[in-house]
């Protein structure tokens, strides 16, 4: 579980911009890309702790890897067709 502030901030980052992006029909592997990247950033960058680090990329990763993360709540689950025979 995160705690720190600036890493949720970074952690609501990341999944809002995987939402985005797998709308935009970006592949699974390609958002994986995505979270090594951004984490990759943050490494360079020295804005978090190393452990805070590996937290945040765990959870990114186990929130991409969890479908109901990428439906859109508002659309009707389809009905499966009823035969009229």
């Amino acid at each position: 579980m995160i705690t720190d502030p600036l890493t949720i901030r970074n952690y609501q980052k990341i999944t809002d911009s995987l939402v985005d992006m797998s709308q935009k029909g970006y592949s699974r592997d390609e958002l994986r890309l995505f979270i090594d990247g951004f984490v990759t950033a943050l490494r360079l960058n020295n804005s978090l702790d190393v452990t805070l680090i590996h937290r945040l990329e765990s959870e990114a990763v186990r929130f991409l890897y969890e479908p109901s993360n990428f439906t859109d709540p508002f659309d009707p689950q389809p009905q499966p067709e009823v035969s009229t025979y």
